[in-house]
């Protein structure tokens, strides 16, 4: 992983020119513990970058996470390398005993994963009325859903700008 981040650090400008997503995916991946860091590679060309950050819920007793941030180079996009890394993740978090993922994204996009919209367990900020949907969670491993809480996550994921 540590010879990837120099990849990683050119492919979320390059994903996301409108966002500076580097603070927070630097911040995360100096995390301990370490967050599930995923990344998608072609010939030996880095193309996608995923992370998992593991979290609580108040109230619930399940390991949960937090997809996110994901990226994919444009010119690799709508060519299966999101899916197969968010895939890869979704089952390396089971196997590890997470019960629960969150995400705050496009429900177009997230559902085909099975993400369904979230009203019970809150993210850490309100979210503009505009993002109507946009949080969403999935269970994993036959998980029951939690019921109210509030997602619990690591300093790098408590700004407010992440969130609105």
């Amino acid at each position: 992983m540590p010879g990837d981040l120099a990849a990683i650090e050119l492919l979320y400008p390059e994903s996301f020119p409108d966002d500076d997503l580097l603070p927070l995916v630097r911040s995360l991946l100096q995390e301990e513990p370490a967050p599930l860091s995923l990344v998608g590679i072609i010939g030996s060309q880095l193309v996608g970058h995923i992370i998992y950050t593991e979290c609580g819920v108040i109230g619930s007793n399940n390991k949960a996470a937090l997809l996110g941030p994901l990226a994919v180079s444009p010119a690799w996009q709508r060519q299966g390398i999101g899916n197969t890394i968010v895939r890869a993740g979704l089952r390396q978090l089971e196997d590890a005993g997470i019960r629960h993922v969150y995400v705050l994204g496009d429900p177009a996009y997230h559902g085909r994963f099975g993400f369904l919209p979230e009203s019970g367990v809150a993210p850490p900020y309100a979210l503009p009325a505009e993002w109507n949907g946009a949080w969403q969670s999935k269970s994993l491993g036959g998980a029951a859903k939690p019921g109210q809480g509030e997602l619990l996550l690591p300093e790098p994921w408590l700004q407010s700008v992440l969130w609105v």
